[in-house]
């Protein structure tokens, strides 16, 4: 009886990505990446050509003891405005390094802040994603998270009791030849535009952290915009094939066509020789580890290629589908001051 099964994992095993990681010198680097990049630009469905202006507007500010946490809307799309969180440490002695917390799946920007649904203090358990903006703060960064389309507070209204709204926007997007990871992409480079308008920041020390679907946003953000000089990927880093192709995933996850054009190391590897930090839980069931572990080791040969190898780094950490930090929060002030 034929067994569609079968079928599945015979096209997974044969299709060969057409941009795979090959090149031997920089100028064949060069020529590879601005190929990828580009058709890479096109798949997510591709970037407006005019963007509007930005118009931040203040909702609200509160103190919280080493920081500031400020509720700003921004524009991204005409008549598309994002709300972020803005966590300005009180201590600064000049322009700071800025980091872009993309969060993942859950109730959105407000957990990683260190916020209950309601927009209460949280109590208790952080949760896996640790409040790692609130955390990145902290240490001294000015910190960005914006609310990803879809959740939080960018729910359609038909998914008030839901808990995001990916699967309606994403199939909207499909229809339209866009994608939802494109939109979110792209909100996460009008992140990079705030940032760059205020002087308390230093344009040259721009990074982006991300775990999940917020991993996807932070790598895949990293990969086609250069002002992002420095990306941790955690929850995410793996092989299409062995996650998003394998295992059940939200539908934010896929891009048509991408897994024809690229292996997901092959789009790593257009943040080098950008510092590019990896964490991977060895218990995580959605990311084998064993698969984060051959996209590191293949990212690791574009960084050996362009002589950057100490700029990759692999923070394995016993764990489940978590943020690790153990590395992270140190880790981009030492690779912007070295």
């Amino acid at each position: 009886m034929w067994n569609p099964d079968d079928y599945v994992r015979h096209v997974m095993t044969s299709v060969q990505p057409a941009e795979r990681f090959q090149a031997s010198s920089l100028q064949e680097w060069n020529l590879w990446k601005e190929r990828l990049r580009q058709r890479f630009v096109e798949l997510l469905g591709g970037f407006p050509q005019e963007v509007p202006d930005l118009s931040p507007q203040l909702l609200e500010s509160e103190d919280c003891g080493d920081y500031i946490r400020q509720r700003i809307q921004i524009q991204t799309y005409p008549r598309l405005y994002m709300p972020v969180y803005v966590l300005i440490p009180k201590q600064s002695g000049g322009p700071l390094g800025a980091v872009i917390a993309c969060h993942g799946h859950g109730y959105g920007s407000k957990d990683i802040v260190g916020l209950t649904p309601e927009g209460t203090k949280k109590e208790g358990e952080a949760g896996y994603q640790k409040n790692f903006a609130a955390e990145l703060a902290r240490r001294g960064y000015l910190t960005i998270a914006p609310e990803l389309l879809g959740f939080g507070d960018r729910k359609l209204a038909e998914d008030s009791r839901n808990p995001n709204s990916c699967h309606r926007l994403s199939t909207f997007f499909l229809a339209m030849g866009q994608t939802m990871a494109g939109y979110r992409v792209f909100e996460t480079m009008r992140c990079v535009d705030y940032l760059l308008t205020r002087e308390d920041v230093d344009a040259r020390r721009i990074g982006c952290m991300g775990i999940s679907g917020g991993g996807l946003v932070c790598s895949f953000a990293a990969a086609v915009d250069e002002r992002i000089s420095a990306a941790v990927v955690s929850g995410y880093a793996n092989t299409f094939q062995a996650s998003i192709l394998s295992i059940h995933h939200c539908i934010d996850n896929y891009v048509p066509g991408l897994s024809r054009a690229a292996e997901m190391p092959d789009l790593l590897s257009l943040i080098a020789p950008r510092p590019l930090l990896l964490e991977a839980g060895t218990k995580d069931p959605i990311f084998p580890v064993h698969a984060a572990l051959e996209a590191h080791d293949k990212v690791r040969g574009a960084y050996r290629l362009l002589g950057a190898e100490r700029k990759l780094e692999l923070d394995l950490f016993e764990g489940d589908h978590e943020i690790s930090g153990r590395v992270a929060y140190d880790w981009f002030q030492r690779v912007w001051e070295g």
